[in-house]
């Protein structure tokens, strides 16, 4: 699937964006098309992505061939069947036996079932190669290659030196490498650096390493899904729930000085909603808006900031435990917490309500949206989100309008597994716009304020075109009230 590019400001390279996205300019390539490219109109990086799309489909496909081979072979029907016919069935062994393990066949492609997922796991720590894992890490270094068209960085000699390696599985190789990376630009900068492309390196690690639990995260990477497991031991999404097990509660609370200057001024501009997330801090506030509409409704407007990265488990939801248990699950402690806020400032059911989040805080957003009792007592009629990896989340309400801001020097929007050269794209409904700006360092380029800095600087246009899908809620507010969220 071809994305569709518009030219972005100032020489900013483009990206994918929705339907309603308004361009600077004609319809632009990521590069230049290079000298003899077919005059199909397509740039490198879509014909190295259509042909990473092709192998991993080829890899999916011998991964299942494996599977059923595999399945067949120790079926206890077969086994019956062998009472019967003994030299038939030892001539179909002999031939599954030879699919799956020659390197011309499946090249020791056996898994699923006990005795399937027992093989491959010795194959797996024995270093041996199947042809669905060869595809497959082709597949990752086209992906790869496709983002340094748009990130020319990763093309860079140092950060070449790591992609590498991982993609010949060698991990002492890309240690050194990434041990040379950061010693020439630094921690936050080589991170950033190697962001583009991150879960395809994690998949890379998990499918090439001794671990044969941990291999489901880089076969749903693959396929271009969100992993419900993790990257190094494989513990599943469930584990999340153990550690991150709060009902969360809402109490109002009173803004302190800065935060009540900030919100005297606030208006009904995503730029403004932004700057007041980032006064919000990342310690538990969050906000509830009550606008008089200018059509005479009256709507609600909540604001959820993001991530506190002080510990990585605190008394509110917005810690890091939280923020993975937002990436992978939906009912979490944030989102309890969300919804009684909701119930205790008495938001009459039928109201319109349109949530603004960054970070864990956009997740949050879009974890309310699909949950359907949400759905069901609220019209939520806009999620936007701000540096947030929402893409595998769908609102259980088709007419809510997701609006998605990502600076592409971010590293977070790119942990739900859709960077710049996932062959997946968003929903048609779905207005995503991202940049590249000057706040290139992670975690720089995450705050608040890198986002607004950027929408009311050479991004207007994006900024312009927010404000008009959200025109509706242009009116006079009424009322600003803080709430305090605790994990109990």
């Amino acid at each position: 699937m071809a994305p569709r590019v518009v030219q972005q400001a100032d020489g900013c390279l483009p990206t994918r964006e929705g339907p309603d996205t308004v361009g600077e300019g004609p319809a632009v390539t990521g590069a230049p098309a290079a000298t003899g490219a077919p005059a199909t109109g397509r740039t490198d990086s879509e014909l190295l992505i259509a042909a990473s799309v092709l192998l991993a489909d080829a890899a999916l496909t011998a991964k299942q061939s494996g599977a059923e081979l595999t399945g067949a072979l120790f079926n206890w029907r077969f086994g019956l069947e062998a009472l019967r016919r003994p030299a038939w069935a030892l001539g179909t062994a002999v031939a599954c036996a030879q699919a799956l393990t020659r390197p011309s066949g499946l090249g020791f492609g056996a898994n699923g079932g006990l005795i399937g997922e027992l093989a491959r796991m010795a194959g797996n720590m024995a270093y041996r190669r199947p042809a669905k894992i060869a595809m497959a890490v082709d597949a990752f270094a086209l992906r790869i290659k496709a983002a340094a068209v748009e990130h020319p960085n990763l093309d860079s000699p140092p950060a070449r030196r790591v992609t590498d390696a991982m993609v010949a599985g060698n991990r002492l190789e890309a240690l050194r490498a990434m041990g040379a990376l950061i010693e020439l630009l630094g921690v936050t900068r080589a991170l950033t650096t190697i962001s583009p492309v991150i879960m395809e390196l994690l998949a890379l690690l998990g499918m090439l390493d001794e671990n044969p639990v941990n291999d489901d995260f880089s076969w749903v990477t693959l396929a271009g899904g969100v992993p419900t497991t993790d990257p190094f031991l494989g513990l599943p999404s469930s584990v999340l729930r153990f550690l991150n097990p709060g009902p969360g509660r809402a109490e109002r609370a009173e803004p302190d000085p800065i935060l009540a200057k900030v919100l005297a001024t606030s208006q009904n501009d995503i730029v403004s909603y932004v700057n007041d997330i980032g006064a919000l801090g990342n310690h538990g506030l969050v906000l509830l808006r009550r606008v008089a509409c200018a059509d005479g409704a009256v709507r609600h407007v909540l604001l959820l900031p993001g991530t506190s990265f002080g510990l990585l488990s605190n008394s509110t939801p917005q810690d890091l435990v939280g923020a993975f248990d937002g990436l992978l699950r939906t009912d979490t402690t944030y989102t309890r917490a969300a919804k009684k806020l909701l119930l205790r400032a008495g938001v009459p059911a039928g109201s319109e309500v349109m949530i603004v989040g960054h970070s864990l805080g956009g997740l949050t957003a879009m974890n309310l949206a699909t949950d359907v009792e949400v759905s069901s007592t609220y019209r939520i009629t806009h999620v936007i989100t701000l540096g947030s990896p929402i893409d595998g989340k769908r609102p259980a309400d088709h007419t809510t309008r997701v609006i998605s801001l990502v600076n592409k020097h971010d590293v977070i929007p790119m942990l739900d597994g859709r960077g710049p050269a996932s062959p997946n794209d968003i929903p048609e409904s779905w207005v995503e716009l991202a940049w590249l700006d000057e706040s290139y360092d992670y975690p720089l380029s995450h705050a608040p304020q890198a986002y607004s800095d950027s929408l009311r600087g050479e991004l207007t246009h994006h900024r312009e075109q927010v404000n008009r899908l959200i025109g509706a809620y242009d009116g006079e507010v009424v009322g600003n009230q803080p709430y305090m969220l605790r994990d109990k």
